[in-house]
Parts: C-alpha cells; sequence; structure tokens
C-alpha cells in the first residue's frame, strides 16, 4: 500500500482528531506520548493514516479512527485476549477470535471496548480487535465469536508500517 499526500494537519484538527481517539478508547494519548505531538495525514488506497511524530500510529477505515499495531506504548494500557497457537495464523489472516481458541484473558472488558490479540508462547501481538462480549461471559461460551478483527499481522496496514 503506498503513502500519498501526506501533510501536517492544522493544530485545531489535530486537537479534534486526538481528544475524539482519547474519548472513544479511554485512553490519554498525549499523557502516552507526551504534550507535544505532530500529527501528519495521508492516504493509503482508501485507508486514511496518522503518524505521530513520525511513526504511523492511527488509521480510519469507513469513520472508525483505530490504532495501529505499531502504538506499542498502548499495549501495556489494554485488556488483552491470548489465544492458542492453532488460532494464531487464522488470526494472521483476518478471522476474528473465536472462544474455542482463547486460552486466558488478562485484565477486564466490556462489549465493543478496544483489546490486543495475542499469542500463548511469547504473547506477541497479533491483532487489535474489538469485543463482541464482556470479558466475564467469554469463559461460558465454547462456540462463538468473542472478538472482531480490526487490525492484524499481515494485512494491507501492517505491510504499509512495515515500509514506512
Amino acid at each position: 500500500m503506498e503513502i500519498q499526500h501526506r501533510h501536517f494537519m492544522k493544530e485545531k484538527d489535530a486537537t479534534r482528531l486526538l481528544s475524539s481517539f482519547s474519548k472513544s478508547y479511554k485512553i490519554n494519548i498525549k499523557q502516552l506520548l507526551g504534550s507535544s505531538i505532530n500529527l501528519e495525514q495521508a492516504d493509503a488506497q482508501g485507508i486514511r493514516v496518522f503518524f505521530l511524530n513520525g511513526e504511523l500510529l492511527l488509521a480510519e477505515v469507513d469513520t472508525q479512527l483505530f490504532p495501529t499495531l505499531a502504538f506499542r506504548q498502548l499495549f501495556p494500557h489494554l485488556p488483552k485476549i491470548v489465544v492458542d497457537m492453532g488460532a494464531v495464523p487464522h488470526v494472521c489472516n483476518g478471522a476474528d477470535v473465536m472462544a474455542p481458541g482463547v486460552v486466558r484473558i488478562n485484565g477486564r472488558f466490556s462489549e465493543q471496548d478496544l483489546i490486543l490479540v495475542v499469542d500463548e508462547r511469547h504473547e506477541t501481538s497479533l491483532a487489535l480487535a474489538i469485543a463482541l462480549v464482556d470479558s466475564t461471559s467469554i469463559k461460558s461460551f465454547t462456540h462463538k465469536r468473542v472478538a472482531k478483527n480490526m487490525h492484524y499481522v499481515g494485512d494491507k496496514l501492517w505491510k504499509t508500517i512495515k515500509q514506512t
């Protein structure tokens, strides 16, 4: 995916975007990255991407703003779903997280919260997903989708991050 039309955002637009992200995901982005954030916007084949201090950390698809897997400063603040090694290739091909593949949960979350999906062996970050059920309910399911995969290792956005 090629980055096109990269430019710095106006300060008021940048402030609005960062506030929207912080409110949506209950994360104070300025606390994570510092109060002085240079924000650039670009297009990448239908995906709006945002560089914060030079790193591709946010993306927007169909008006949904979300962090990228390059936003590692965010990971300690997110709840995690740990999946077994059999689920790894499926998640890395864009499949949603299914209850049988969940080994454990680290942290608490509600339905529609952002969660990090990691493998059980090394806790390597595999995907960012939206919870379809809350953390206390997952254990009661045996055959159900529990998280919707938004962005995963190997997708177009991931490949773009690796090229920048």
